[in-house]
């Protein structure tokens, strides 16, 4: 697996849970909106370990869908960007599309958590579980990545809300 795609996993929805306090917690949608930062670490199956850093900018839109925008800054690559369209489709389930995807990335709510679900190219599978911090303001990210199968990688990641 390219380190574009470590990269990319690892900064899946970085932005998504950092959101002011004020966000309702049964409307994840909001918690997407405005600046956020998300730093954290990758490890491929036999490569060295490398951070990854993501800026986002998430904006909702007037039929309550959301924008979002990242710079992603993998060590020792060259900054690229990443583009995310969500929306609600039923009590704590979002779909949507993301630049980097192939096919449609899912998210549900479960016990409080939220579960993204992807596919990459290169039979690759993307599992990422985003915990809302006790302050409401950062969250925690992990990943797992997979081809065919096989767990091929892993990210953690903490995400704060810059405004």
């Amino acid at each position: 697996m390219s380190r574009k795609a470590a990269g990319i996993a690892v900064a899946i929805g970085l932005a998504v849970l950092s959101g002011p306090a004020t966000a309702k917690a049964d409307d994840p949608i909001e918690f997407f909106a405005g600046r956020t930062e998300s730093i954290g670490t990758v490890k491929i199956a036999m490569k060295k370990a490398f951070r990854s850093r993501a800026i986002g900018k998430g904006e909702i839109k007037a039929d309550g869908s959301l924008d979002l925008v990242q710079r992603v800054e993998d060590e020792g690559e060259q900054p690229r960007e990443r583009r995310w369209r969500m929306r609600r489709v039923a009590p704590g389930r979002y779909t949507g599309t993301m630049s980097d995807a192939r096919g449609p990335v899912s998210v549900e709510e479960v016990g409080g958590r939220y579960r993204f679900r992807f596919r990459m190219d290169g039979n690759v599978a993307v599992e990422q579980w985003l915990t809302p911090m006790p302050d409401g303001r950062s969250a925690r990210s992990v990943v797992v990545i997979r081809k065919y199968g096989v767990r091929v990688g892993t990210s953690d990641a903490v995400i704060r809300k810059l405004d």
